[in-house]
């Protein structure tokens, strides 16, 4: 195996294969997270028996690509199956002839079925027939392992995860494959030759997120901003009109998540649901509570509390960097090199916010350099209700243990330096959230910052730090 990080992940897949029982596993997570390549490379890319569906192609030709890898496997029947329980039944046959390949380690049968969002065509009896060949026959058969896999991850969740026919209770194991933390990207550079400082890593971050895909791409003979431009400036780049394909991919009317999107990196705090209802024109209804959960069950967007103890007034907001990052300079920006933007007014704006997603995707790493690590705790935000003198936190803290965190998150090029002006702010922003949520806790404030805290008479407002490097725990 050549895999980085996905240690839990391998883990999960280990327990699997030596359970002794029928397994059915559902892999699932965002298109280009690498679904597909953490199976083939745990299993050596040998299976059983292995297919794929084809993206936005019919019945009859995703029945034709599988009666292809049906061949491949010993099938000697050269028609194309008339429907989907034919070609399960034909399926069974080659899993039950006495030379069907098992896996070295377990003696295991391991079916994998990549991308089955789109073998799930329209008026096709895929969905009745995978429930057929699993309900009727697999489940019953000790030795073997069913492994389905897709990057809709809403078809999935709703069509498999949360059925309720056919498919109910009927998933042994659910894995869900989220990008690469920073540690892993740093060591994903490293195994490719490309040199980088953490800074520089957590500027990729920011542009790319966690995605190995997009990491694969990098040349490493040219640098971090030289890549930006070659991968997604340049109109001829491999990832400018990514954005457009990946919501394609993922939505067969990807119409709402559009608007929904492009109102949310307006607005790059967030929004409550009856404001972005209006803002982004999508009726308050049932088509938006719909696309609001599909996005974020793709990790597009999270969904959380605006106030300790609150489960109303949520805030959505978009978490997605390549999402943020395309919607800044490819939708609504027009520059023609990154080189020359790099280090603008602009450029820091944008900076200021990306960086805050960063954090908001590494909360587990800021808890365990804070030492809280077995602390449980709740994360939300709170906007302030007053019109003057309010305040905003975008991430609070909320522990158990008697204290409320306010996180600050900056990244400035130095060590960060708490001004006078900047101190009032924090005392304001404090004592604003005391006088109107009034927590019988402490609360303390934590700045997050790339290159550190510069010691002067007001840094002692700070309790703690959590540097850069403190985000690669």
């Amino acid at each position: 195996m050549n895999l980085i990080g996905r240690l839990k992940e391998q883990d999960q897949l280990e327990q699997c294969i030596m359970s002794g029982r029928p397994e059915f596993m559902v892999v699932y997570g965002r298109r280009r997270v690498g679904k597909t390549y953490l199976i083939k490379e745990f299993f050596n890319n040998v299976f059983s028996f292995y297919s794929t569906g084809m993206m936005n192609e019919k019945t009859r030709s995703q029945l034709k690509a599988f009666n292809e890898a049906l061949t491949n496997y010993g099938d000697t029947i050269s028609t194309i199956p008339k429907d989907w329980f034919e070609a399960f039944r034909r399926l069974r046959i080659i899993l039950e002839r006495h030379d069907v390949y098992r896996d070295a380690a377990s003696s295991r049968r391991v079916i994998f079925l990549d991308e089955v969002p789109w073998m799930d065509t329209a008026r096709s009896d895929f969905k009745a027939a995978l429930d057929y060949f699993w309900n009727s026959w697999g489940s019953s058969q000790q030795d073997l392992l069913l492994i389905v896999c897709g990057s809709a991850t809403s078809w999935i969740i709703n069509n498999i995860l949360f059925d309720k026919g056919g498919f109910y209770n009927r998933i042994t194991r659910q894995l869900h494959l989220s990008p690469f933390n920073l540690k892993e990207c740093e060591e994903y550079y490293n195994s490719n030759g490309i040199p980088m400082t953490r800074k520089q890593v957590i500027d990729s971050y920011m542009v790319f997120g966690g995605i190995p895909y997009y990491l694969n791409l990098l040349d490493r003979r040219l640098s971090l901003v030289q890549n930006i431009d070659n991968l997604v400036i340049n109109p001829q780049g491999q990832l400018h009109n990514e954005y457009d394909h990946l919501l394609s991919s993922l939505f067969k009317n990807p119409g709402n998540h559009i608007k929904i999107l492009s109102t949310l990196a307006e607005e790059k705090k967030g929004m409550e649901r009856s404001e972005l209802a209006k803002k982004s024109g999508v009726s308050d209804g049932e088509n938006l509570t719909k696309a609001l959960k599909e996005l974020e069950q793709c990790g597009f967007i999270r969904k959380h509390r605006s106030s300790p103890g609150s489960i109303n007034n949520a805030i959505f907001q978009l978490i997605d960097p390549f999402v943020l990052f395309s919607y800044y300079f490819l939708k609504e920006r027009e520059i023609d090199s990154w080189q020359k933007f790099y280090k603008s007014s602009p450029y820091y704006s944008w900076r200021g916010n990306a960086f805050e997603i960063v954090c908001l995707s590494h909360i587990p790493q800021i808890k365990q350099k804070l030492g809280i690590t077995g602390v449980s705790s709740s994360e939300y935000s709170w906007k302030s209700k007053k019109n003057k003198g309010g305040a905003q936190i975008d991430l609070l803290i909320d522990r158990k243990d008697e204290i409320i965190d306010v996180c600050e998150m900056k990244y400035t090029d130095k060590e960060f330096v708490i001004d006078s002006d900047y101190y009032d702010e924090l005392l304001n922003k404090v004592d604003v959230f005391r006088s109107e949520v009034k927590p019988e806790k402490a609360v303390h404030i934590i700045l997050v910052t790339v290159n550190g805290l510069k010691r002067n008479g007001y840094s002692d407002i700070v309790q703690n730090t959590v540097t850069g490097d403190g985000l690669f725990t």
